[in-house]
């Protein structure tokens, strides 16, 4: 997912791609970020309750 998104942000930060694939690169980038996002709530929580229950 990372190396996807690097991808993503380094067809946006050359700026010598046609108009479409920008966008494009764009629009995927925006889906993995909030992917990602997403997964260290996800992984926070996770480990917030396995401290927790290790505190015990």
């Amino acid at each position: 997912m990372l190396a996807d998104l690097e991808k993503a942000i380094a067809k946006l930060a050359d700026g010598t791609a046609p108009l479409e694939d920008l966008v494009r690169a764009h629009e995927v980038a925006v889906r993995l970020l909030a992917e990602t996002q997403s997964r260290l709530v996800e992984l926070k929580a996770r480990a917030d309750a396995a401290a927790q229950l290790l505190s015990q």
